[in-house]
């Protein structure tokens, strides 16, 4: 009898273990675009749930709002989740309102997870028995919790684009070095190691991915200030103090748009470094320090575009609407948009006048005598005929397919100013060595006048001019959007 029972146990166990088993699955398999081509994430973070705390409540109510609002594909939660004991208590709590909703959801882990007497392992070993759950404990590596999701095209079975996630660890064991850990080299290799497995299975051709971990990377200090940066930034970036190399290893194999980190309460905002977003979640947790009001950042995939768009939600609504790759708010309701000319019997390319002399500013080009004046194919210096003190001006129509806000720039050594429709977009002006310069502006479908004014001094000579836009990737304005008239 006693056999029995221990063989019927037993069996009972292994069912288990396949239906849990068989659930996590079938779940990562609905991990798939919609017909309309989008896949919506909704990222929260730093719940530093307390299961005896009365604020409980209002942390649950925040993620309950987000997901009826917002209706995610999937849910990331991206550290410092359940911070206090009874930790399996709270960890179950938290699921809870995926699980009633239905909602796959994800986590990464932060530097405060394993403190209530759970360590990181035993964590991932609860979460991978809850319903609805998709990650994973990951294969052998530094910390837990590293891992890639796949999201399907919504026609097939293929992979259309991979959402990494990385445990960022907690504490360094060297102080001297950093207070914070971070992300180690064996999870960087191992990243390169699925990153170019993706690009091969899909012909050469890296997949959009997005990636999320908790504590922030030291890149982020690098946008904080950046006008071009969407949000709110009330405290430091709380990094570890040592560059891990992982932005690096990002930026080479070319398939990450964006970051996503949690840890700084404080703030929300997103930017654009190196052509990667580095964005801040938005606090979730009610007993998480901070003054930012409770809710979730929320991510949208384009399926075949390399671009997502990305908002705050709380309960006071949307905010910090952003767009990539263009680092516009996609919110252009009070834009002022400046129409078309009208133009007619334009030919590809722009005019051009090159002019020599010592020149301290764009202006002092209107007054000078140039040198000589053609076509060309696109914005360079090529017509430049001496390495220093010489001047460029460029005139061309600007051909705007879609009605849109666009950003520009100029990237310049010395002194270079951007015109449209005779409205100052980049003053990038004055004697300086290399740098950027950016500007935005609401066009029309249809030509817009273009001038472009740049002088170099001496010791180096630099000059860029680009664009952005929602459906334009950051580029140097192509040759098939300029045009002249004779």
């Amino acid at each position: 009898m006693n056999t029995f029972r221990i063989k019927t146990m037993a069996a009972l166990v292994c069912l288990l273990a396949f239906v849990v088993t068989a659930t996590g699955q079938q779940e990562k398999d609905q991990l798939k675009f919609h017909q309309d081509k989008s896949f919506k994430i909704a990222q929260f973070t730093d719940l530093h749930w307390d299961n005896g705390s009365a604020n409980c409540s209002k942390t649950r109510a925040t993620i309950e709002m987000v997901l009826k609002t917002e209706k995610p594909d999937l849910a990331i939660l991206t550290g410092d989740i359940v911070t206090n004991v009874p930790a399996k208590e709270g960890w179950q709590a938290v699921a809870t309102p995926f699980i009633e909703t239905k909602t796959p959801w994800a986590v990464t882990l932060g530097n405060h997870d394993a403190e209530p007497g759970i360590s990181r392992d035993e964590i991932f070993e609860l979460l991978e028995t809850m319903p609805y759950f998709v990650g994973s404990k990951g294969p052998e590596l530094t910390g837990c919790g590293n891992y890639a999701l796949e999201i399907k095209s919504s026609e097939s079975d293929q992979t259309a684009a991979v959402l990494y996630c990385f445990d960022s660890n907690s504490y360094s064991t060297n102080r001297k070095a950093s207070d914070y850990d971070w992300v180690h080299f064996d999870q960087i290799g191992w990243y390169r190691t699925q990153s170019q497995q993706f690009t091969t299975q899909n012909a050469g051709s890296p997949l959009p991915s997005l990636a999320f971990l908790h504590i922030p990377l030291i890149e982020y200090k690098f946008i904080e200030d950046k006008e071009s940066t969407v949000g709110r930034r009330e405290e430091g970036v709380a990094s570890a103090d040592l560059n891990s190399g992982l932005f690096a290893s990002l930026f080479e194999m070319k398939d990450v748009m964006g970051v996503f980190a949690g840890h700084d309460h404080d703030n929300n905002y997103i930017g654009i470094h190196k052509e990667i977003a580095l964005a801040f979640g938005q606090r979730t947790g009610a007993d998480a320090y901070g003054k930012l009001p409770l809710g979730s950042r929320i991510i949208q995939l384009a399926e075949g575009d390399y671009r997502f768009d990305s908002w705050i939600r709380t309960d006071e609504g949307v905010a910090f609407k952003f767009n990539y790759p263009s680092g516009l708010t996609y919110d252009d309701s009070n834009a002022e948009y400046f129409p078309a000319v009208s133009v007619k019997g334009v030919k590809p390319g722009t005019a051009y006048r090159y002019f020599e002399g010592e020149f301290k500013q764009t202006e002092e080009l209107k007054k000078a005598k140039p040198v000589a004046s053609g076509v060309a194919s696109s914005i360079s210096l090529e017509p430049a005929k001496q390495d220093d003190y010489f001047g460029l001006e460029y005139t061309a129509y600007l051909k705007i397919d879609k009605k849109g806000v666009y950003r520009f720039y100029t990237y310049s050594d010395d002194g270079s100013r951007l015109y449209i429709d005779n409205q100052l977009v980049v003053d990038n002006d004055g004697s300086h060595s290399a740098r950027r310069k950016d500007g935005q502006i609401a066009l029309e479908t249809g030509y817009h006048e273009l001038e472009v004014l740049y002088f170099e001094s001496y010791m180096g000579q630099e000059l860029e001019v680009g664009i952005s836009g929602l459906s334009i990737r950051e580029t140097p304005i192509p040759g098939n959007m300029l045009f002249y008239k004779k």
